[in-house]
């Protein structure tokens, strides 16, 4: 499980302040690299590995200065070097990698300034050292944190309704029954809803369940009655140490997310049930489940 965005922003801080002095690569590249992994708590030795051996266009030998197979290349200089350069030098390793080892990103830096060529979407993005902690969410990456992209589907999603129809079967079986089971119900789908329309920001819902709770659902009912009382409390009265992708919700206007419910209790099949639909849940999927679930 990812650490919280609020700890890697501390960490990021922190981060920059260490190294906002250091000018020589060859001295301490590699003790900066440990120290940026470990921002986002991943330890660098179990991911990537330093001066990889690979034979360049120019058939010559080279070495890599840091490499995640398949991931992330980094090209290091030292402070003031020309890093347009250092980016046509890491691509230049790319014909001695093998298929499987290209990476997506390449990441080029001189301890002050930062360049992150994502390959896939052509995007690049800089920033200083000093800067870091703004464009931190770049490398969510890193931590485990990617966003997903979603394709425009029909919404008339008929699976995605009974898929929710038999989690509220299941739900019902366990015990959590009645109007407390309607309310539940409701709430999640609008959150399924929310998530694949302009209500929330795209797949929110469906990425804090999928890497916040546990794999066997023992902790999803607490992390749903997390959401629910986010999204009843405005922006300004929230607390302030929040963590950072609850606080993406929006607050929801009105009485949905009032009434205070008693914890459901989930498994691993439960869980599934929730994560299948999330990205297919639409108007008529929506009205479907509300028709086969309350008209009983």
């Amino acid at each position: 499980m990812p650490i919280s965005w609020n700890e890697i922003k501390n960490r990021a801080i922190a981060f920059s302040k260490e190294w906002a002095d250091e000018i020589s690569e060859d001295a301490e590249a590699k003790s900066f690299w440990d120290g940026f992994f470990h921002v986002f708590g991943i330890s660098r030795r179990r991911v990537a590995t330093f001066e990889q051996r690979v034979q360049k266009i120019d058939q010559k030998q080279g070495f890599i200065d840091l490499l995640w197979k398949g991931m992330i290349l980094v090209e290091h200089k030292s402070r003031g070097k020309d890093l347009d350069k250092a980016y046509q030098q890491a691509k230049d390793y790319f014909p001695g990698l093998k298929e499987h080892e290209l990476p997506r990103y390449i990441l080029v830096s001189d301890f002050e300034r930062f360049h992150l060529y994502d390959l896939e979407t052509n995007n690049n993005v800089e920033f200083a050292l000093k800067d870091f902690v703004q464009y931190i969410q770049l490398f969510g990456f890193i931590a485990g944190y990617e966003k997903r992209t979603y394709k425009e589907e029909d919404p008339v999603n008929i699976k995605a309704a009974e898929q929710m129809g038999k989690l509220h079967d299941r739900l019902e079986e366990v015990g959590y029954k009645g109007h407390h089971l309607e309310v539940y119900l409701v709430r999640l789908l609008f959150c399924l809803f929310a998530d694949d329309t302009s209500i929330f920001e795209r797949g929110i819902f469906q990425e804090y369940i999928d890497r916040h709770t546990k794999e066997d659902g023992s902790d999803l009912a607490m992390h749903l009655a997390n959401i629910f009382q986010v999204l009843n409390t405005p922006k300004e009265a929230r607390l302030t140490n929040l963590d950072e992708t609850l606080k993406e919700f929006p607050y929801v206007n009105g009485k949905l997310f009032e009434e205070h419910l008693p914890l459901a209790a989930f498994d691993s099949q439960m869980r599934e049930m929730l994560l299948k639909p999330a990205d297919s849940i639409g108007a008529k999927s929506l009205r479907q489940f509300l028709a086969r679930c309350f008209k009983r």
